[in-house]
């Protein structure tokens, strides 16, 4: 997810996948007109032009394979409509780099390859981050990096009002610091919790950290978290613009310089660094002490089905010039940042910056928005989280009562 890059529209586009299946199944690409010296090559980043550094990397790839890739960038959501229609039509590319949410969607149409039938070897990718890429016990690609929330402070702030960072280490400790703080005259904690997928997205540290599971939304667990929120709010500790923060207007507000906490990712470490006032990093803290698993962001780089299963060869031989230790390491510095998946990838990132140590422990610690074998439930489901978020943090609702609605509306429609 780089800012966070959510799946808003995974269940939009598995349904324009079923409308266009109506008549066919979504199939194999690769047509007969294929050029042999040509590879095709989606990704979500049309900021990076054809003269950038990111662009310049892909075709190096293909340059090693001996061929040349033709690389087209869409938007994120343009992206997992664009590579359905494709497979229905039989024009599938031959790589794409995808939201990881995405990728149960595009694997449950059949059009995606498996890691073992493209002959790759993900014995040394973090399992809790290829977790993300993994339907009915078949993987699907591999994470070329992954980026994920943590709690940003600013230090300033704490030492005025006497709060020693290391003594934030659960809900409780935490809390006990934002009262510190606001009796200090300072502002609290910001966060997302906008009524889309960053508001899940922010409120799934929570939601995990008390223990709870997606598809018991209405559990204890997830009351609790829910109320943690509604408390901060209702005590001050919380601006009343959390409602409708996104991640970027929450980062705005933590600028100020008036905020002790925001929770944000791993893309704003540059932004922080530069801030007007000294900042730091801690994991964001489980309910009962630890740190709470907190969403992976970041894209997969997968291989449709080709009908010439000559090209996987080639293919292969792409995905593993993008997927070196080396190559992991240039993916976490051309986004700022992305951590490699990889033991090897993260200890080279970190020989040359080891500031992101925080980043490379809340990575290994993250997990998966699909995990759990959600797949294509996970939108439907986020949908609903996100919904009672809202409710509560409005006030329509009580946490228990809209997390009750929530599992009914996402048990309905996951039938």
């Amino acid at each position: 997810m780089q800012q966070g890059r959510p799946l808003v529209k995974a269940a939009a586009a598995g349904a324009a996948c079923a409308a266009l299946a109506l008549a066919t199944a979504c199939s194999s690409g690769g047509g007969t007109d294929q050029d042999a010296d040509t590879y095709t090559w989606w990704d979500p980043y049309p900021q990076h032009a054809e003269d950038s550094d990111w662009a310049e990397r892909v075709a190096a790839c293909g340059d090693a394979a001996g061929v040349t890739i033709e690389r087209t960038p869409f938007d994120t959501t343009a992206l997992t409509n664009q590579a359905l229609l494709s497979a229905q039509e039989g024009t599938s590319p031959d790589v794409i780099l995808l939201d990881n949410p995405a990728v149960s969607t595009l694997a449950d149409t059949g059009m995606l390859t498996t890691v073992d039938e493209l002959g790759l070897d993900v014995s040394g990718v973090d399992e809790n981050l290829l977790a993300a890429g993994a339907v009915d016990d078949q993987t699907y690609g591999i994470p070329v990096g992954a980026n994920t929330l943590a709690l940003y402070y600013n230090a300033d702030v704490l030492t005025a009002a006497g709060v020693d960072p290391a003594s934030v280490t659960d809900w409780a400790s935490l809390t006990a610091a934002l009262a510190q703080v606001t009796d200090n005259g300072a502002k609290g904690i910001t966060f997302a919790g906008i009524g889309t997928e960053e508001g899940s997205f922010q409120f799934l540290p929570w939601f995990w950290g008390a223990g709870a599971d997606l598809r018991q939304l209405d559990s204890p667990e997830a009351v609790a978290a829910l109320e943690l929120w509604t408390g901060w709010l209702d005590a001050g500790y919380a601006p009343d613009s959390v409602i409708t923060n996104s991640q970027n207007t929450t980062w705005e507000e933590f600028l100020t310089g008036e905020y002790a906490f925001a929770v944000n990712g791993t893309w704003q470490v540059n932004s922080a660094a530069e801030a007007g006032f000294a900042t730091g990093v801690m994991p964001l803290p489980a309910q009962n002490g630890g740190t709470a698993p907190a969403p992976t962001g970041g894209e997969f780089i997968v291989a449709p089905v080709q009908t010439d299963t000559e090209r996987y060869d080639v293919t292969r031989q792409i995905v593993e010039c993008m997927t070196t230790p080396e190559g992991f390491v240039e993916t976490a510095t051309t986004f700022a940042y992305y951590i490699p998946p990889t033991a090897d990838g993260q200890a080279a990132l970190l020989e040359a910056q080891p500031e992101l140590q925080p980043w490379v422990d809340a990575v290994r610690g993250a997990k998966g928005r699909t995990s759990d074998n959600l797949g294509t439930d996970y939108p439907i489901i986020s949908e609903a989280l996100w919904t009672a978020v809202q409710n509560a943090l409005s006030g329509a609702a009580t946490p228990a009562d809209a997390l009750a609605q929530a599992q009914a509306d996402a048990a309905a429609a996951t039938e």
